[in-house]
This record gives structure tokens, sequence and C-alpha cells, in this order.
């Protein structure tokens, strides 16, 4: 039903998700992340308040295993989930409970982990962190490198609908939140048009939240 990867980039600090699945929005429900504190990946049956629950856990000066165990304890339906924690050192922890849905796997590389399950075979999760740790660019461009190596490999055991990357760096709201919610057509590969598109302008929108004054021409009808 999904696949993901989750990452950090040592030279910047930004963190990230990139997921996919033949769920409609999958990416509202599974990817969560926090600046200078980590990301969550919170998939299968999904519990979206596990992604929430992380980063507060994280925020409080756990690491990535001990805030996983930290979520699993005492949880009553942890069989029914698959998790990734990374933490604001690129340190991850992943976890897939003994109900998640067919074929399914984990891996976990240098600033990343990738995870997967109702997946077509169960390498697609360490081709993904092998795609990841040798793509060129930044960290949007690796991890939808990633996602595009995992689809290629056999991604999801049925077609895809939804995409969505989401990326954390150095203020409170996510520098990037593109999403795919549905499509007929292949998603990764229409969030990645999406990212090229946006990735120009990313730090442009920062600005302009920062200080208006120094925001660059809109571009559009009636500006100044």
């Amino acid at each position: 039903m999904t696949f993901s990867i989750s990452a950090r980039c040592p030279q910047t600090g930004t963190m990230g998700i990139a997921i996919s699945s033949s769920s409609p929005a999958v990416a509202a429900r599974c990817a969560h992340g926090r600046a200078g504190v980590g990301v969550v990946a919170s998939q299968n049956i999904t519990d979206p308040s596990l992604g929430p629950k992380g980063l507060d856990l994280m925020q409080n000066e756990l690491g990535a295993e001990e805030a996983l165990a930290a979520l699993l304890r005492d949880y009553k339906t942890a069989n029914w989930r698959q998790l990734v924690v990374l933490d604001r050192t690129g340190k991850s922890a992943v976890f897939s409970g003994s109900e998640t849905l067919g074929i399914n796997a984990v891996a976990q590389g240098k600033d990343c982990a990738a995870a997967g399950n109702l997946l077509a075979n169960d390498s697609v999760p360490s081709t993904m962190v092998g795609a990841f740790e040798a793509a060129p660019g930044d960290l949007g461009d690796r991890l939808l490198a990633a996602m595009k190596a995992g689809q290629e490999s056999g991604g999801e055991a049925g077609p895809v609908h939804s995409a969505g990357l989401y990326l954390v760096r150095d203020v409170s709201w996510p520098i990037a939140d593109l999403r795919v919610d549905w499509t007929e057509n292949n998603p990764i590969s229409e969030l990645t048009a999406l990212w090229h598109i946006y990735k120009p302008q990313l730090q442009d929108y920062v600005t302009r939240a920062i200080d208006p004054t120094a925001a660059p021409s809109y571009g559009v009808p009636g500006d100044q």
C-alpha cells in the first residue's frame, strides 16, 4: 500500500520524507516533520497521531531509537503499524508490526531509511536507500531519485495513485509540502515535475515570510 524514504542533508540540516501509495492523499496522513527535530513516517494501517507524538519525543531530546521504543511502549495496536523515525543527527529507527500488509521490508543507510508494505519484492527499500546515497543534488532531488528507483525496482505490487514530498529546514513551517493526491498516471513523475517548478522558488517563499521588503518580484499581474 505504501513505500517511502526519510532522510537528512548533513550540509543544510534539511530533513524530509518522500512517499507514494495506491491510496489517495498518502502524504496527508503519513509524512510528519519538524524543523531541527526530525521526521516520522507512519504507514501501513496508518495512525497519523504517531507522527506528532514521535516528533514531540525527539524534541524532548530522545534519539530515533529511544523515540521509537517510547512510541511502541504500551501501544496496543503496534502490530498493524509500520514506522520510520529519523532524528536531527541522521540516525534512524524502523519498525514493521506482525500485521504489516503483504511483502514488507525496511532498510537503513547513511542519513536515511526506507520502508514499504504490499511491495512487489522485498528489495525495494534497499534499492531506494542505495539510490539516495548515490544521487546528486539537494535533499528533494535525492529523495525523488530514490522514489523513482524504488518504483523501477518493482515498487508497490499494484498501481500507485498518490505521492508527496515534505521538507523541513530552519523555519517553523515546511519549506516544501508538495502532493499529488490522486492521479491515474504516474504520481511520482507528476510529483517530480511539480518539484522542478517549485524548487527555484522555494527560497523566495521563505524570504517573503521572514522579510517582505527583501522579497523578489512575484511575477504576477499587478505586481509592483
